[in-house]
């Protein structure tokens, strides 16, 4: 009787594998859900728009008359700072609206000494 309950290796060394299979499938991020998918979309699209406002926003500093000042400025301070400081000076404020997208004078501060560095 006890033959009968226990079957050959090969099917409990398959429902081992198979069971550990899916745990490797879903822990190392081969399958994604749907709630991953559609978070990591929306950070992909915001990203996405951020970056196409960016050079925008280095144009605004660029026709800034007062930009070689500010710019002395802008290096001067901590890094955690320089979003206020774009802020402040309206680079990443984009025509037309009345105050900037979030992280996008992290993003416009940054190419800003990248390209004056």
């Amino acid at each position: 009787m006890l033959k009968e309950v226990i079957k050959p290796p090969f099917i409990w060394g398959a429902i081992l594998g198979a069971t550990l299979l899916l745990i490797v499938i879903f822990w190392s991020g081969w399958v994604v859900t749907a709630s991953v998918a559609e978070s990591k979309g929306e950070f992909m699209a915001k990203e996405a728009v951020l970056n196409s406002m960016v050079p925008i926003c280095v144009d605004q500093y660029t026709n800034d008359p007062m930009n070689e000042e500010r710019l002395l400025e802008l290096q001067n301070i901590s890094i955690y700072q320089r979003d206020d400081l774009v802020d402040k000076y309206g680079w990443a404020t984009m025509p037309g609206a009345e105050k900037s997208l979030r992280g996008l004078a992290d993003k416009c501060a940054s190419k800003i000494i990248e390209l004056n560095g």
